[in-house]
């Protein structure tokens, strides 16, 4: 803009011979100037007209724009900004976690990134049957783990939430039971919550079952208690979760308290991008009321006949 209202000053001098703008001016009483005067007058009017249209005219009081601030000053803000984002995100909303053993094959394998919703435990939500969750270490299941050793490069990203924690000690399981639930495994399966078997075929690694024909914990009958859940590896062979560890404090239970989110999706690599649905027999109604009242309702109809028979014998007796 600058070079072109000069541009056009230059021409309007040339008009005039080279005067300059200032001495063309109009004098004070314009009217009784002379002739030759008075042509002057017209041009440094039109001259005096035409810089005040640039704003470049003496006493011109419109604002000049402001210079838009450079890309490398307005760079920090935007950091600064994505990272507080990153962090609201990571401690709100979701998180990425990385497999570190194969005890959930074939639904995850050692080294997928899931991200896992941390939303909606803030909601009251608590975990459900069939859900893939990640939890804390309820208490020292990870005792004889190798500990990673991050750089300092991971553990910054890893605490703005862009990459997986390294540091700290938190577990990937599905779901098999919730409060109230009473869970069985006798010889290889199938599996059965309040009485009710699951056909784990959908998720169970190929080749193993259900349950583990051993002394070590593979055989139980354990009821959950309130508040708590009880988690199974889909490797059940090679899974070292609430069947293992029936001896520690919380006798294999973990706290729902100490449950991070439900996992709700791979997101790396990405050619096994994919959902982590709850598969379909957990929709059976596995409640352990419905377990429960089905022998009382089978003994309110068997007793429905005798009733009947008594009433039938009184009647018989009075007459």
């Amino acid at each position: 803009m600058g070079d072109v209202a000069v541009g056009a000053r230059s021409g309007q001098d040339g008009e005039d011979h080279g005067r300059p703008v200032e001495a063309a001016a109009p004098g004070a009483d314009g009217a009784g100037s002379s002739g030759s005067e008075s042509g002057r007058t017209d041009e440094g009017t039109a001259a005096g007209e035409h810089s005040r249209t640039d704003g470049q005219g003496p006493g011109d009081s419109t604002p000049t724009a402001k210079k838009p601030r450079s890309f490398w000053k307005e760079l920090p803000i935007l950091i600064g900004i994505a990272l507080v984002l990153a962090l609201l995100i990571k401690t709100f909303l979701v998180q990425a976690f990385s497999i570190p053993s194969d005890s959930m094959q074939n639904t995850l394998q050692q080294g997928d990134r899931v991200l896992v919703d941390k939303l909606t435990p803030w909601f009251g939500s608590e975990p459900e049957r069939g859900e893939v969750v990640v939890f804390h270490d309820p208490d020292n299941w990870l005792a004889g783990e190798p500990t990673p050793d991050p750089n300092a490069l991971q553990t910054f990203l890893s605490w703005i939430g862009l990459m997986p924690s390294s540091e700290e000690k938190d577990l990937i399981k599905r779901v098999i039971g919730v409060g109230g639930d009473t869970i069985e495994c006798k010889g290889t399966g199938p599996l059965k919550v309040n009485g009710k078997a699951l056909n784990e075929s959908s998720y169970i690694y190929p080749g193993n079952t259900p349950c583990s024909n051993d002394d070590q914990g593979g055989q139980f009958k354990v009821k959950v208690p309130e508040g708590f859940i009880w988690v199974m590896g889909d490797h059940r062979q090679n899974s070292r979760d609430s069947r293992y560890n029936q001896q520690d404090a919380h006798k294999g239970m973990v706290p729902v308290d100490e449950v991070v989110g439900r996992a709700v999706v791979v997101a790396w690599p990405i050619n096994r991008w994919d959902s982590l649905p709850v598969p379909d027999t957990f929709d059976q109604n596995l409640s352990a009321q419905a377990a429960v009242a089905a022998p009382s309702a089978l003994g309110l109809v068997g007793a429905v006949p005798f009733v009947l028979w008594r009433r039938r014998r009184s009647r018989q007796g009075e007459e």
